[in-house]
């Protein structure tokens, strides 16, 4: 098989070779594969990635979820067993895939803006374009997603970071809030969602809504590159404490990365529950996977085994099955995995400091397994 991050294969395996399988409790997965069902039941589909899997393959093991109430850890293994077969997913060139972490930061904000509140997170814009293979313009590279259209219909590049923080968006009553920190938006921007914490206490979500288009580049691969972090402890801790120190060299760091996010605001009716991302439900805490969506497909459970990740499992090895909840820019291949840790700091240095090989296998319900198997 192929996808946007070179050839794979689909292994067939028991769940006996998955490891840690028989210690791992997916009990919390049950509650967000009845609103994925709720989801498709809504008649709103998620769209086939390379693998083939689609939403109509993933039906019957949702509805196989709704019609029991597993008690305890065994009989919900017991559930997927029954309904699922893992496949491993090993990459051509890689013996194993590789897995980072996200989290819904808390970022405080104000209404209005004035000389200390003076960085905002942007609605989308109405001059923002989708962009496909029927609409994309001669030259235009075909990762470019969305573009600006003009007066005339015609599309080009949408402004990019360094030029909407120089204020090429200002004036246009897009703002939703103002923060006090340019790297607090940043990084809200990279995971995708944040909590706005208001001076009166109110709380307000946003969530990812559009990009203006450009690629991603990883601004702590840019400071590996240019000899100012150490590849072997890089992490996101390690960037914001390099840009607290060089705040001369902020917009340089910054704007190296293009790619600029737009947020629409979503209600924050149970604060327990995780941000609404890319799948249109609710992320679980430790439980939801971004993945490549060129290549797989929202809602389908993936079980991912990395021994040397320990530090969300209390000194264990991290084994958990998981669900495909959303994606990013950053997370390609086949075997590539951004797991969410949860919302607020403590989730945020979690995540900060997962970068570890892993194995991955996807469960795919038993119908549509026939066909995977050679």
């Amino acid at each position: 098989m192929s996808g946007g991050a070179g050839s794979f294969r689909l292994e067939a395996i028991p769940f006996s070779a998955l490891e840690g399988w028989s210690r791992d409790d997916p009990s919390p997965l049950f509650p967000v594969l009845r609103h994925v069902h709720e989801h498709l039941r809504a008649g709103r589909s998620y769209r086939a990635g390379a693998l083939g899997l689609t939403s109509e393959d993933l039906l019957p093991l949702l509805q196989a979820a709704e019609a029991v109430s597993p008690s305890g850890a065994a009989e919900v293994r017991t559930f997927f067993e029954r309904h699922a077969d893992p496949f491993r997913i090993v990459p051509a060139n890689s013996d194993h895939g590789f897995v980072t972490g996200f989290y819904e930061p808390d970022v405080e904000v104000s209404a209005t803006p004035d000389a200390i509140w003076c960085h905002p997170f942007y609605r989308r814009p109405d001059d923002l374009a989708d962009i496909d293979d029927t609409n994309r313009p001669p030259g235009m590279d075909g990762d470019y997603r969305f573009g600006l259209r003009r007066e005339d219909g015609s599309i080009e590049p949408y402004p990019d970071r360094a030029a909407i923080d120089r204020g090429a968006l200002q004036g246009r009553g897009l703002e939703i809030a103002w923060a006090r920190s340019k790297v607090d938006v940043f990084f809200a921007h990279v995971q995708g969602a944040a909590r706005l914490v208001y001076p009166d206490g109110r709380i307000r979500r946003i969530t990812y809504a559009a990009k203006a288009g450009h690629p991603f580049s990883g601004i702590g691969r840019y400071l590996i590159e240019i000899g100012e972090l150490d590849p072997a402890t890089v992490s996101m801790q390690a960037i914001r404490a390099w840009l607290a120190a060089h705040p001369d060299r902020v917009d340089e760091i910054l704007w190296h990365n293009r790619s600029y996010i737009f947020f629409r605001e979503a209600g924050v009716a149970d604060p327990s529950s995780g941000p609404v991302a890319a799948a249109k439900v609710p992320l679980a805490a430790g439980r939801s996977l971004a993945v490549d969506r060129l290549i797989h497909t929202f809602g389908f459970p993936f079980f991912v085994s990395s021994p040397t990740l320990t530090h969300l499992d209390d000194g264990h090895p991290f084994h958990r099955l998981m669900l495909a909840l959303d994606t990013g820019s950053a997370i390609v291949g086949p075997a590539r995995g951004d797991i969410f840790t949860g919302s607020g700091a403590r989730a945020g240095e979690q995540a900060g400091t997962i970068r570890n090989p892993a194995d991955f296998a996807i469960l795919i319900p038993k119908n549509a397994a026939k066909r995977f198997r050679s």
